[in-house]
């Protein structure tokens, strides 16, 4: 049965791994690093580079919010199973 809570933790563990996807390693074997060589006139607003930067944004944006988040949720858990 889907509940608000299951809705809850579904996109924390989305958000998790959006959090933990690393350029060095992750992403730039996919082609998609910060230090892959600019092709010169690289287009701004291709489909690569809004992914790439909506990536960099939930990654800054979201770090405190979600530790806390996290730590709530598991504490939660471990009082209520």
């Amino acid at each position: 049965m889907l509940t608000l809570w299951n809705l809850f933790e579904a996109s924390l563990l989305c958000l998790n791994a959006v959090c933990v996807l690393h350029e060095e390693r992750f992403m730039q074997k996919m082609g998609w690093g910060s230090n892959v060589p600019n092709q010169g006139f690289e287009d701004h607003s291709s489909v690569k580079y809004q992914i790439l930067n909506l990536v960099r944004s939930i990654r800054t944006v979201t770090r405190i919010p979600l530790i806390i988040l996290n730590i709530l949720t598991i504490i939660f858990k471990l009082l209520l199973g």
